[in-house]
């Protein structure tokens, strides 16, 4: 009898614990349990109704990712669900924490389910670019009627068991949060009022309407060619949730089987694993362990109620930790609380939060126009303008008036963490996190270590990141840290493309194509054209050579186009539209530019502008990673996933560069080099790697 899934008799309900710490994944072992209790309940003639449930702290969390890549082996999950499902006693999934994946499929193979108040299921394989391949694709919309299953497949999102409950996924809520009492007093009474079995896959009501108007399948692929544009098991789980209402469920099951096998075979499952994984990697660092000690994090000051800061102010109140907001004005500081309450407010409207929860963060943000009222706080994070000499003028402040122990950040997205560290007298306190717009939303946190950032600061702030619900990757100190110096990179070639003969709006298609969100001049244009005129001149004051010739992007500046919110940048914007247009005024203003820089424009290809767009930046992570500014080339992934919408199914710049092949990227640089000039100058790494077949992924 396997030792991590276990049997035992409770009164007249035969009892299966699965126990395979830490989230009781489906390994061969738990599903080799599964069957083999499932037979000793059968052949149990005092057990009346069998559970199932999760020890420790979940049910089932999914499959094992130890098995990820290996060969199947026996038995398969959908054999052992059907065994539960054909059971000729009443089999209850007992559910606590989460049953995702195989663990919820695992669930819909049972004949009823009970969970806690606190419980969440899900079918989130489409995060790791598969479908639910244990009949979750077939049974749920047997439950909750397909247009619901779409939605909770596609997304992957995690239901709370309210919404089960009323989509029909659960069939009773507990009002005791302890998992066994709860499945126990739930099988008792279906033991004492005699309850038979039922099948989900016998249950075909919520599929009627779905056979008689197609119009839930159509509208679901023209959804997801918004919101899944270019990725492929998404679509493949709108065709299998068709194949449930158009077959009988044993042919829909193998329809299941075949589309789940096409989406293991796909690149796309490659990629997203890797960011999987890589996600998971980036919180581990060599220095700092579980012992490293932590500091509390109980209140947040925050430096500037723009949009920048008034964004990090919710991520903090959101997860109840009271901020003090600094302006030094005060019709600046009523504008910022203003735009956060209507933000809060626009989220009340669409049901995702409470009007009381509206008053509740609110009333956890605290306005003020003076630093002394920072005296108490454990965390400063300053989000004013990007100048070295303001924001030493505001660090030599809060030396003074913060507590001794109190964390110091900068939220700099280019300047020099140390040069900041300089002007305080706890430079082991200092350390840059990065938030990137809207930091509401946006899930990427650089935390930028300074050359004295002490490891206890980097664990706290790390630890944070996830507090917060942020993606935290810990860099090194250098002009614009690991994601804008690689931008950098990848806008000097989208400026030099435009410059050779390309059209901005070419440029940003082949981007947009590649699964970019959009291309690198809507970017400019959403982040605003005056934000990189800005750092221009930051670097023109230092004396950066390349930095003192105007762009024509510096023109439109200077014309009063700073992007989308002034109406017009590198495109037009109609009112209420942030969909650009193309502007003949701007095609002339760079005609100009090129007579006046004495170019003769070509016809460039799409496969130049996507290969000077994308190798410049494997090029740099290259030289990143040789600099010690990046722990791993998953880091860069990481960033670059979670910051610039870089395609999850692509894994990453580096990533992707091992999938192309690092010695095709090394070729192409050479080429560019002796064509453009030693910008592009191959990385000494880049070129090692490809003399020896090697990958990023192996360093």
């Amino acid at each position: 009898m396997s030792q991590v899934v276990t049997y035992a008799r409770e009164g007249s309900v035969g009892v299966i614990t699965v126990n395979n710490p830490p989230v009781n994944a489906l390994s061969q072992a738990v599903r080799q349990g599964l069957r083999d209790c499932l037979k000793q309940g059968q052949a149990d003639a005092d057990a009346k109704v069998l559970m199932i449930l999760g020890a420790g702290r979940t049910f089932i969390a999914g499959a094992d990712i130890r098995e990820f890549g290996k060969p199947p082996q026996e038995p398969n999950l959908p054999d052992v669900i059907a065994e539960m499902e054909q059971s000729e006693k009443v089999v209850v999934a007992a559910i606590h924490g989460t049953a995702l994946g195989g663990g919820l499929e695992v669930c819909l193979g049972t004949h009823y389910r009970v969970a806690v108040p606190s419980a969440r299921v899900g079918l989130p394989e489409v995060k790791l670019g598969l479908l639910p391949g244990a009949g979750g694709t077939q049974r749920l919309p047997r439950l909750t009627g397909p247009e619901a299953a779409l939605e909770i497949m596609t997304t992957g999102r995690f239901v709370p068991a309210k919404e089960a409950l009323k989509l029909g996924i659960i069939d009773h809520i507990a009002e005791q949060e302890d998992v066994r009492e709860a499945g126990l007093a739930y099988a008792e009474k279906l033991a004492a009022e005699g309850a038979k079995p039922r099948s989900v896959s016998e249950m075909n009501d919520k599929l009627e309407a779905a056979k008689k108007d197609r119009n839930v399948f159509d509208k679901a692929r023209a959804s997801l060619e918004k919101t899944a544009r270019g990725q492929f098991s998404p679509f493949r789980i709108v065709d299998c949730v068709e194949a449930a209402v158009d077959l009988p469920f044993a042919e829909g099951m193998k329809k299941e089987r075949e589309l789940f096998k096409q989406c293991m075979d796909s690149p796309q499952r490659a990629g997203m694993i890797h960011a999987f994984f890589a996600e998971r990697e980036a919180a581990k660092l060599p220095d700092v362990t579980k012992d490293t000690p932590r500091r509390e994090i109980k209140s947040v000051g925050i430096i500037g109620a723009g949009t920048m800061g008034g964004g990090i102010a919710m991520n903090f109140v959101n997860v109840g930790i009271p901020v003090k907001l600094l302006e030094v004005k005060q019709d600046a500081l009523d504008k910022g609380l203003a735009v956060i309450r209507r933000n809060y407010e626009n989220t009340a409207k669409k049901g995702r939060i409470s009007k009381d929860d509206v008053e509740k963060r609110m009333g956890l943000i605290e306005g003020t126009l003076s630093y002394d009222d920072f005296a108490g706080v454990d965390l400063v994070i300053e989000a004013v303008f990007e100048s070295m000499d303001i924001k030493k003028q505001v660090f030599t402040k809060l030396d003074e008036v913060c507590k001794p122990g109190a964390i110091l950040a900068t939220n700099t997205s280019t300047l020099d963490v140390n040069e900041i560290a300089s002007v305080t007298k706890r430079p082991e306190d200092v350390v840059g996190m990065h938030f990137f717009s809207p930091a509401n939303v946006m899930k990427l946190l650089e935390n930028v270590r300074g050359e004295k950032t002490s490891p206890e600061v980097i664990a706290t702030v790390m630890d944070l990141s996830k507090r917060i619900k942020k993606v935290g990757v810990c860099v090194g100190v250098c002009h614009g840290f690991v994601g804008n110096r690689m931008l950098h990179q990848r806008q000097s070639q989208a400026m030099a493309l435009v410059d050779d003969g390309a059209t901005p709006w070419q440029v940003d298609k082949v981007i947009y194509d590649f699964g970019f969100p959009m291309g690198p001049f809507a970017m400019s244009d959403l982040a605003g054209l005056d934000v990189g005129y800005r750092i221009r001149e930051e670097r023109r004051k230092a004396g950066d050579p390349k930095a003192q010739e105007l762009t024509w992007t510096d023109k439109l500046v200077e014309q009063g186009r700073h992007g989308q919110k002034t109406g017009a940048g590198v495109y037009l914007y109609e009112e209420g539209n942030r969909k650009g247009k193309p502007d003949p005024e701007v095609e002339a203003l760079i005609e100009q530019h090129r007579k006046e820089k004495g170019i003769t424009p070509r016809e460039i290809s799409d496969q130049e502008i996507l290969e000077r767009n994308l190798y410049i930046m494997i090029n740099e992570g290259a030289k990143i990673l040789e600099e010690g500014i990046a722990l791993r080339s998953s880091d860069i992934d990481v960033i670059y996933l979670y910051g610039y919408g870089f395609p999850a199914y692509r894994g990453g710049p580096m990533f992707y560069a091992d999938q192309v092949g690092v010695k095709t990227v090394y070729d192409k640089v050479v080429e560019f080099q002796e064509r453009f000039g030693d910008d592009w100058k191959p990385a000494p790494l880049l070129e090692r790697l490809a003399r020896e077949g090697g990958k990023f992924g192996d360093l």
